[in-house]
């Protein structure tokens, strides 16, 4: 079994930063990407940053500049950094994380519960 947690939303006004984490823990072999979407009312879920093993990093055009995302390897751990919040970047954030566990051979997609990210003065 795998499980992803996240933290660290909360109400912040608009010009403010937050930091969000997520960790990945069970029984985990090896994770490839971790990555973070949001999820505001009434829209579809959305890719924010993306973090694939070896270095590669994309972000979505709304976000660049503002948004970095990091991970820490030996705690299985991604982080997103967040910047000069606007009102548009309310919604619900959740980690993503891309997992072969120990006794599997393939590549499973896991999710976290997600976080309430609201930007309001």
């Amino acid at each position: 079994q795998v499980q992803v947690v996240e933290s660290g939303g909360g109400l912040v006004q608009p010009g403010g930063s937050l930091r969000l984490s997520c960790a990945a823990s069970g029984s985990i072999g090896s994770i490839n990407r971790m990555a973070w979407y949001r999820q505001a009312p009434g829209k579809e879920r959305e890719l924010v940053a993306l973090s694939i093993a070896g270095g590669r990093i994309t972000y979505a055009d709304s976000v660049k500049g503002r948004f970095t995302i990091s991970r820490d390897i030996g705690k299985n751990a991604v982080y997103l950094q967040m910047n000069r919040l606007q009102p548009e970047d309310t919604a619900v954030y959740y980690c993503y994380a891309e997992v072969r566990a120990v006794t599997t051979y393939d590549w499973r997609p896991y999710w976290g519960q997600g976080t309430q990210v609201t930007v309001s003065s």
